[in-house]
């Protein structure tokens, strides 16, 4: 292991350690290594990891919007490959929520997440993405 000196301000070490016991870690260093491992992964969704992935997509979207259910729809049936399942919440009378597990390679999980992103009435969205080090075991 090596040790890293890091300097930070004085808001910034307490909502770390407000992370630290609302978690249960022992210490700042096991803390700081969990957040970084966690930006680390996000930081490789967005900027280019490659090979077998798991996705979790979750945006939110005006349902009303002009015909963007279907078009939604549409996009999750010309990438059936991709998509394991969903989960559909509906916020109130004019918002839904939508929760799709994806499956795939990296580049063409980041490409249908931006897809459906870009759709007119999504109004928020994220993909996180995961390495797939289970192999087949979801789909056998």
């Amino acid at each position: 292991m090596q040790r890293v000196t890091v300097t930070l301000d004085d808001a910034l070490a307490e909502e770390l350690d407000a992370v630290v016991r609302r978690r249960g870690y022992q210490n700042r260093s096991e803390a700081v290594r969990d957040l970084l491992r966690g930006g680390l992964q996000q930081s490789a969704a967005t900027e280019g990891m490659a090979g077998p992935s798991l996705g979790a997509l979750v945006y939110t979207y005006a349902h009303e919007q002009r015909d963007l259910a279907r078009r939604l729809t549409g996009a999750f049936h010309d990438h059936h490959g991709l998509s394991v399942s969903s989960l559909h919440l509906h916020l109130d009378h004019e918002m839904c929520l939508e929760v799709a597990v994806l499956r795939g390679e990296a580049g063409a999980l980041r490409h249908f997440a931006e897809h459906v992103m870009a759709e007119r009435g999504v109004r928020h969205g994220r993909l996180v993405l995961l390495p797939d080090d289970a192999g087949e075991a979801l789909s056998g």
